[in-house]
């Protein structure tokens, strides 16, 4: 780990971290919420020891990266914007890209805006979801799942924020991060985060070391930054009529637990393994659906993770 370096670069109006290792193909890792580049620990270690320069960053609103207050400054031309000035700023013309949860979102919108950047996907989690122009997200997810449902419940400026001050960083981050059930996370206003568990003991894949790396930061910036990301969805959708209906025209690899929660939104698995992925990503090379991984795979099962990224990579 301490060969990893850290630098910032000025990039679309931000100052933004960045973790890096290695030499030659880039890799761009994209992390998800409530997570830094921390996540992606192992697949540094592991594709830099294969000959790729990695680079992760904490991106807009998260860790050491800047985090404008508005979730208006959040939408994904904003967060793609920050990733194609990090590209220029270090003279990167093309790079594989690897993205995981909210990151897996930006990577489909990278894909969509510049595929001229990008040699091949590698993504994680959440399906590519073409644009509905009759239905924002936040309203199709309110009417699939109610007002209690996690994102409907990030909302609201300030509401989640004042439950989360009722704990302290660490116990939030466990919370979120050894979840394993596959059914709709909900957070009624009654319990709040009390309706999800802090486990007793960590799973083995999940450190103290590595909750405290996660907690120390996000103790320090809050979560705000990263719900703006879901504060943002609707007007994302507002920018983004001009790609209605416009395919992923990148080479892709899926990977996505079997338990993960995304997987089991209604007609997703129907979508992806049943033509219409295919049909919105015709690229689509492989789908691959580990057995018993929830939805932090790349921190959960690492080695597997970074195996499956270097044989879809090391193709192109």
């Amino acid at each position: 780990m301490e060969k990893i370096e850290h630098t910032t670069i000025s990039t679309n109006g931000i100052n933004m971290h960045i973790a890096s290792i290695g030499t030659g193909p880039v890799v761009l890792f994209l992390h998800g919420f409530p997570e830094l580049w921390y996540s992606w620990r192992h697949q540094l270690l592991s594709l830099s020891s294969l000959g790729y320069r990695c680079i992760a960053p904490d991106l807009r609103g998260f860790g050491d990266t800047d985090a404008p207050p508005s979730p208006a400054s959040y939408s994904a031309l904003h967060i793609v914007g920050d990733l194609i000035g990090l590209l220029d700023n270090l003279g990167i013309d093309r790079v594989f890209l690897v993205g995981h949860d909210w990151g897996a979102v930006i990577a489909w919108w990278f894909c969509l805006f510049r595929p001229d950047r990008v040699k091949a996907l590698v993504n994680m989690s959440v399906a590519f979801s073409p644009r509905n122009p009759k239905r924002k997200p936040v309203d199709g997810l309110r009417a699939l799942f109610g007002d209690d449902y996690y994102i409907c419940r990030f909302q609201e400026p300030g509401e989640i924020e004042k439950e989360f001050t009722g704990y302290d960083t660490a116990s939030i981050m466990k919370k979120f991060l050894t979840g394993r059930s596959p059914k709709p996370p909900c957070l009624p206003k009654e319990l709040g985060l009390r309706a999800w568990k802090t486990p007793e003991t960590l799973p083995p894949w999940l450190l103290e070391e590595d909750v405290n790396y996660f907690a120390s930061k996000f103790s320090k910036t809050g979560f705000v930054g990263g719900l703006n990301y879901y504060r943002a969805l609707n007007l994302t959708w507002e920018l983004t009529g001009p790609w209605t209906g416009l395919q992923i025209k990148v080479p892709v690899k899926f990977i996505v637990g079997d338990l993960d929660i995304t997987y089991h939104i209604p007609g997703v698995k129907e979508y992806i393994h049943n033509g219409g992925f295919k049909r919105d990503v015709p690229f689509l090379q492989e789908v691959v659906v580990i057995e018993d991984g929830a939805h932090f795979i790349n921190q959960e099962k690492p080695d597997e993770i970074s195996q499956h990224v270097y044989d879809f990579i090391q193709k192109f």
